[in-house]
């Protein structure tokens, strides 16, 4: 991939990060060895440049083996990636939690590509992310490059799942509500828009060059207002793709969860985090719960459901969930 996105998204890649936040990724680099390509930093603490919590990383290797693990790891990673787990990482005087996924460069690429039901992968990276550590010149442009087609992939998403004209950004804030549905998420509404006023120039800039590249026929309104050319037997091909991946990613994701139960220290005491973190639910950590996630997970799902939290379910494409203003519509 090259031209103005690929530089767009070079130059993202190499944002300044926190010298923790690199010291964290030097060292789970060093874990995979000289198997280790990259190690990306990615979410909210990402966007922020906050390393005080639970710092996000995917780290790409040449072959899932060349990660240490529990036994099977490295074949439950190649059935059903990726393999995540917690590290904790010395950086000076501190210990820095982490939350590491573990994925070969070929799966990441196949996976941002949007081969197959899952929207995980693309979905994360077409939001910003910093290559926190890299091998060498052709480990960071193979990451670009990929990091290129998630962004064209969720665009061409995008194009289809948001109105039928309206600015750059309804058509992002459409997609991410769509992904979140697909998804086992726990977060409360409205969290499509602060992943948006993060950075709305950003998806501004890139939603025509990812179109193009996606081959994706589109006109200027005017006053930044953008109607993509979709044409009705292409647009029902693609919500039935869709609804195939709506269907199915909440089960993938489900098993996933059962997955980290056995490849996964510590998975427990990271998910109440991570659930507080994004829904403001409490959920009390137990010697028991720790050493039998599964058995507790009902009970974690009974206690948000309780809470409202999956109450949120994504309006059909192009349409706002109740109490949410509408996305633009066309007008003709």
């Amino acid at each position: 991939m090259t031209g103005e996105l690929e530089s767009r998204i070079r130059a993202e890649l190499g944002a300044p990060l926190p010298s923790v936040t690199r010291t964290v990724a030097a060292e789970l680099a060093k874990i995979g060895g000289a198997g280790t390509l990259a190690v990306l930093h990615y979410g909210s603490a990402m966007r922020t440049k906050d390393a005080e919590g639970v710092l996000d990383f995917y780290v790409l290797v040449d072959d899932l083996k060349a990660w240490p693990g529990r036994p099977l790891a490295a074949a439950a990673g190649a059935v059903l990636p990726p393999n995540v787990e917690r590290r904790e990482i010395e950086a000076g005087r501190r210990v820095v939690p982490a939350k590491v996924a573990i994925l070969s460069l070929a799966q990441f690429e196949r996976m941002v590509s949007g081969a197959g039901v899952d929207t995980t992968v693309w979905a994360r990276f077409c939001q910003p992310a910093a290559l926190a550590w890299r091998r060498d010149e052709a480990a960071e442009q193979a990451v670009v490059s990929a990091i290129g087609q998630a962004v064209v992939t969720a665009a061409r998403w995008a194009a289809m799942l948001g109105p039928a004209q309206g600015p750059a950004e309804a058509f992002w804030t459409a997609l991410f509500r769509q992904t979140y549905a697909a998804e086992l998420r726990v977060e409360r509404a409205g969290r499509e828009a602060t992943l948006m006023a993060f950075a709305e120039d950003r998806y501004r800039t890139l939603t025509p060059l990812a179109w193009a590249r996606a081959g994706v026929a589109y006109r200027t309104e005017g006053d930044g207002i953008l109607r993509p050319l979709i044409g009705a037997a292409e647009r029902r091909r693609l919500r039935l793709a869709w609804a195939m991946k709506r269907r199915l990613g909440k089960p993938l994701n489900v098993l996933r969860l059962i997955k980290a139960v056995f490849t996964f220290q510590g998975a427990f005491r990271y998910a109440a985090w991570k659930i507080e973190r994004h829904t403001g639910v409490r959920i009390e950590v137990t010697p028991w719960k720790e050493r039998h996630p599964v058995l507790a997970a009902p009970g974690v799902l009974w206690r948000l459901s309780r809470e409202g939290v999956f109450r949120r379910s994504a309006a059909p494409a192009g349409q706002a969930p109740a109490g949410q203003a509408p996305l633009p519509r066309s007008q003709g």
